[in-house]
């Protein structure tokens, strides 16, 4: 049973478009497939690191690097748990490289509950690999 939208240890939980885990493919290997492009339709999973503690809006996911590639949901047609870090997620959409304004990733640190100091120390655009999900499965 799932309460308040929170996540189920036991079974998935489905947000958005109805997806499977079919064909979905690693951090490491979207990397490798983004080298040459920047936008390509995929399905992609890994390990949630942090999600918007506001509503649910945004998540971020373990690149096996030491880095996140942050994932937006579609049209902002849906969210997700905010308890849902250290699950897996499978997500297909639209993965894309993107400038992200030094306003927008504080507004990111914002929501995630970062300190003043941290959000300060954001002062410089970064050009990072984007996800934008239609369906999204948390395990």
């Amino acid at each position: 049973i799932t309460l308040c939208g929170s996540a189920s240890a036991q079974t998935p939980a489905y947000f958005g478009q109805q997806i499977d885990e079919k064909g979905a493919i690693s951090m490491a290997k979207l990397e490798k497939q983004m080298k040459d492009k920047d936008e390509m339709q995929t399905k992609v999973t890994g390990t949630v690191v942090e999600c918007c503690q506001v509503k649910g809006c945004w998540m971020t996911i373990d690149k096996g690097d030491g880095t996140t590639m942050r994932v937006k949901f579609k049209d902002y047609g849906f969210f997700v748990p905010k308890d849902i870090a250290g699950k897996t997620a499978i997500m297909e959409g639209m993965a894309r490289m993107e400038t992200t304004s030094v306003d927008e990733q504080r507004h990111y640190a914002e929501d995630a509950g970062k300190t003043k100091a941290e959000i300060e120390a954001i002062t410089q655009p970064t050009r990072e690999l984007v996800f934008e999900a239609s369906g999204v499965i948390i395990k």
